[in-house]
């Protein structure tokens, strides 16, 4: 009976220490797992991003700056890029948000890998690779964020939900995103919960005034030591991202909050605010150590506004604590405190704007644009990673599930803590400001939503464990307390088990996917795989920046090389140095596939300049533009006058090509036209309609093509392959990745198929049936008083069939071009000549037409055509962009054009079908490049060709599509806004 229960007992003894090892133990195995699984998860598409010849294939245009970026840190280890000459022309450009620590961490790890000398298929692979490492990194830090908060279950549950969470995080943070967002992610996260723990130490450890001033070291070591951390921690962040420097002003709201409630509840504020002095006070130097543009106070730049807000915070939270001993010793009432801070803050704030205008504008834009939603401009709406989301709510339920109003219960049950007579820490300010904050930019831009899914994974975890206490559900206090639970909370447990995880969780996911069914169909940019080609053919078939002409400067741009930023505005280029034209969101691809040098590029830089090219409704005004450009002034919103004046200051080299592609010709032409105005109602509205009369659908018919859309160097060069013009000539084009067809569109009142509360309101703002219908900011406005809601869009032909089946919507024009053009800006060769007439067959006003058929490399022909008036003495002048030879190549410094002439020109003097003048002549490319003069003679008398009988070729090339029937499907118009593409950014764009 003894040996019984002495074996009984040492078995109880054994289950109690197997008990108490797995609850001390039992979180990291499960953190494993949950790290394993978020690394997977990423990782399924891996294949889709390795070439067989070994090609980079990433998933947004940011990442291939990126993947530039680390690249050139390679070559240059451990420096990384201070300065990039290879966008941006003709000014170069500082590229703060890349070539930071960022890069400088894979790199490093390819370096290990690589024994020191990676090649570019080891960095590649560590590249694609780290992307998902570093998210499921981010598991650890939200553990212990989520463990401070609600104990190792909280902290489980957390990760857990980390893992599960779909929408940005996880598209930002799968293979082949190679973006610095994932990088955000995790060092945010570390410097939360390295800042919590400061906060924590310092409650404990209480630092004072006197301490300082004693110099008690030991007694203040330890907070020191955790506060310095904090603040290294904080600085790694801002190294990866310079842009950073928000989360400065989340904690400077936070220590202004968080002093005065400790002084309101008789706390002394001196020991946050030691921990606010020290911490970013150390970030405040070590940003200045790191800084790379001393006079910059821009967000995307590691320049002064990093250190100056650091030390703000630093110097006011060591004022708040000194100016409540001033108010203690006036026996002043500490209700009132918070509102002195408040109005103090307020002055600072005006004097800022008096005498710092421009850090002032640095701080509030950068708070308006990323961090609350409001004050978003027309441009930055053009922007797709930085619209707002259209349904907050629907967005955040789709991505997180429940756990996103779970986590608001989570901030109530942080924010009542002292009602329950519950210990309220600093560190719960700290979670609630910073939750408060990241919700807001989630609700500014769509892009942060990959920061709010940090405060919904460590929030939920104050969330369970205040379910744990309220039902005394502790399942890891023992073997005992776990056999004595209630049904009850059997059932509370499962509740919020599947308040939590099952919209998250097939088979009722959210939006009908999961994480990992949304991860496996991530796959490599469509942008990038369309544009590869040409621009391939751009750098075997153009001369190297430095080489063109006669000039032979390569050597002065090297590819990898190292280059200081410039005294003034702009970078000295070499001669022989020229730019690449085309709009923002290709600028990082035309820099790495084709090594050339874009103009814009989606830093946003040179957006208004390449859009006030892109709109010009002639060519005369393109070219001021581009002179004015090489004179290093921007042309937007300029007069013709006024680009005249400042086109003649031009000194730097020139744009010698152009790039135009089927999304910038259609669903991209309404954001180009918001950089630089007039408004997009202005080019698609018949230039004969008169402003303030209502819309019909006969002026669209009507009008016969006047648009001017079709006036625009965007549409003349890639609709019509430059005919008539006389500077500009096509010279690729990409046909391998299909056509695209350009359609304008616009949504028609139609009584019998709108219905409802809209049929009502149309029907009182005094529409009739087959008006436009206008929008005024989202609603309808009455006729003539708002934009018409008309979208250029690019279409298939089951599209476009839909909308020809649709009552409510109009097929006004359409035409087809293959999908990517390069055109190549030169001289042109002057053709002259003059008619002898002695038959006296030619009329008054007559023109001379030359005309050349020339066939692409993707095997269309087409004619270019170019007339001129006949002078009173029989001559003609006419300046023609297409050579008839090709005998100059790269080799001497010219383009090897893949668009050769069929034959010579035709040059034609009267008028079709009828008795007059032709003559033949050859041009060749020597000509064409350096702007000489061809005499043309040899003139026959002759019955000339009409080109509209027959089956004659046309001189655009181009088909036209339109049509108009109707239907019964109901449906409304639809505007693309975006310009990026977020996978990048997103664009995926740039997040400036």
């Amino acid at each position: 009976m003894s040996t019984d229960t002495e074996r009984v007992e040492e078995g109880t003894e054994t289950s109690s220490s197997v008990l108490e090892t797995f609850r001390d133990w039992y979180h990291l195995p499960l953190i494993g797992v949950v790290m394993l699984f978020m690394f997977w998860v990423r990782t399924q598409a891996y294949d889709r991003f390795v070439t067989d010849d070994g090609a980079p294939a990433l998933a947004g245009v940011d990442s291939w700056y990126h993947w530039r970026t680390i690249r050139w840190t390679s070559e240059n280890y451990p420096n990384t890029m201070p300065y990039e000459v290879w966008t941006g022309f003709p000014e170069g450009n500082y590229v703060g948000q890349f070539g930071t620590l960022f890069d400088q961490l894979i790199v490093t790890v390819a370096m290990i890998v690589g024994l020191g000398d990676p090649s570019p298929e080891t960095l590649y692979t560590v590249a694609l690779l780290m992307i998902p490492a570093m998210a499921a990194l981010v598991a650890i830090p939200v553990f212990y964020a989520g463990r401070r908060l609600g104990g190792t279950l909280g902290g489980i549950v957390s990760v857990i939900i980390l893992a599960l969470a779909k929408g940005q995080f996880l598209s930002r943070s799968t293979v082949g995103q190679l973006d610095h967002h994932v990088g955000e992610v995790l060092f945010m996260a570390i410097a939360v919960v390295a800042m919590m723990v400061a906060l924590s130490v310092a409650e404990r450890e209480q630092p004072i005034y006197e301490l300082v001033v004693d110099r008690d070291w030991d007694a203040l070591r330890t907070s020191t030591i955790y506060s310095v951390l904090a603040g290294l921690a904080l600085t790694l962040y801002i190294w990866v991202w310079p842009s950073a420097v928000l989360l400065v002003g989340i904690f400077g709201v936070f220590f202004a909050v968080q002093l005065c409630l400790d002084y309101a509840r008789g706390i002394s504020p001196d020991h946050v605010a030691f921990v606010g002095a020290v911490s970013l006070g150390v970030t405040a130097v070590l940003t200045l150590l790191l800084m790379e543009q001393p006079g910059s106070t821009s967000p995307t730049s590691l320049g002064l506004l990093q250190p100056i807000a650091a030390f703000l915070v630093a110097v006011g939270c060591i004022f708040m604590a000194w100016f409540a001993r001033q108010w203690n010793g006036r026996d002043l009432d500490r209700r009132y405190y918070p509102v002195a801070i408040g109005g103090l803050i307020a002055a600072a704030l005006l004097a800022m704007w008096l005498l710092l205008p421009s850090l002032f504008d640095s701080i509030v834009g950068n708070a308006t644009q990323r961090m609350l939603p409001i004050g978003e401009t027309a441009t930055d709406l053009t922007i797709a990673e930085a619209q707002p989301p259209e349904d907050f709510f629907e967005s955040v339920f789709n991505e997180f599930g429940s756990a996103f109003y779970t986590m608001l219960a989570g901030i109530a049950f942080l924010a009542i803590r002292p009602l329950f007579g519950r210990k309220f820490r600093a560190e719960h300010t700290l979670v609630i400001v910073w939750s408060l904050f990241l919700i807001s930019m989630a609700a500014t831009q769509v892009r942060f939503s990959y920061y709010l899914v940090l405060a919904i994974a460590v929030v939920n975890a104050a969330f369970v464990a205040e379910f744990v206490r309220l039902f005394n559900l502790d399942l890891t206090a023992s073997l005992e307390s776990i056999r004595r639970i209630e049904t009850y909370q059997v059932i509370v447990l499962f509740l919020v088990v599947i308040l939590l995880f099952a919209p998250l969780l097939p088979p009722i996911a959210a939006g009908g996917t999961t994480s990992w069914d949304q991860a496996e169909r991530t796959g490599p940019s469509s942008d990038a795989m369309l544009w590869e080609g040409s621009n391939q053919w751009l750098a075997n078939n153009t001369p190297e920046p430095g080489n063109w002409g006669e000039h032979e400067n390569a050597d002065q741009l090297e590819y990898f090389g190292t280059y200081q930023p410039p005294a003034d505005s702009n970078y000295n280029y070499p001669e022989g140095a020229y730019g690449v034209m085309s709009w923002w969101d290709y600028g990082h691809l035309i820099t790495t596939q084709a090594e050339r040098i874009p103009h814009a590029n989606p830093f946003q830089q040179n957006a208004r300049s390449a859009s006030a090219f892109l709109t010009a409704e002639s060519e005369e005004r393109g070219e001021l533009v581009l002179d004015t450009i090489a004179a290093g002034e921007n042309p937007a919103d300029k007069s013709t006058e006024e680009l005249e004046s400042l086109s003649e200051d031009a000194t730097q080299e020139e744009m010698r090509y152009v790039m135009i592609d089927y999304a910038m010709a259609g669903g991209k032409f309404s954001p180009i036209t918001a950089w630089s105005g007039p408004n997009y109602a202005h080019y698609v509205t018949p230039q004969d309609h008169e402003a303030g009369e209502p819309l019909n659908i006969d002026d669209y018919q009507n009008s016969s093509g006047s648009l001017p859309y079709h006036d625009t160097m965007l549409a003349q060069l890639y609709l019509d392959d430059a005919d008539g013009l006389e500077q500009y000539r096509l010279v690729h084009e990409n046909g391998e990745a299909g056509t695209a067809t350009i359609v304008t569109y616009a949504q028609l009142y139609n009584p019998n198929a709108i219905q409802g509360e809209a049929a009502q309101q149309l029907q009182e703002l005094g529409y009739e049936a087959g008006d436009i219908i206008y929008y005024q900011n989202g609603e309808f406005a009455a006729p003539g008083e708002g934009r018409p809601s008309i979208s250029t869009r690019q279409l298939g032909f089951q599209q476009i069939q839909r909308i020809q089946q649709n009552p409510t919507q109009q097929i006004l024009s359409g035409q087809r071009a293959t999908a990517l053009k390069t055109f190549e800006r030169v001289e042109g060769a002057t053709l002259t000549g003059t008619v002898d007439d002695e038959a006296g067959v030619l009329g008054n006003d007559t023109a001379a037409t030359v005309e050349v058929e020339l066939e692409t490399n993707a095997g269309r022909t087409f004619n270019y055509t170019q007339e001129a008036e006949l002078g009173d003495d029989g001559g003609f002048e006419v300046t023609v962009p297409y050579a008839t030879t090709d005998e100059l190549g790269v080799d001497d410094g010219y383009t090897n054009s893949a668009v050769e002439a069929t034959g010579e020109y035709n040059v034609t003097v009267g008028e079709p079908g009828e008795t007059g003048y032709e003559a033949g002549t050859e041009v060749p490319e020597t000509a064409v490049v350096q702007g000489d003069t061809i005499t043309v003679d040899g003139f026959e008398q002759t019955e000339l060709e009409d080109p509209n009988e027959g089956d004659g070729n046309g001189t655009g090339g181009n088909e036209t599509d339109t049509g108009s029937d109707g239907g019964n499907e109901t449906g409304g118009n639809e505007t693309n806004d975006s310009t990026s593409d977020t996978g990048s950014d997103g664009a995926q764009a740039e997040d400036n």
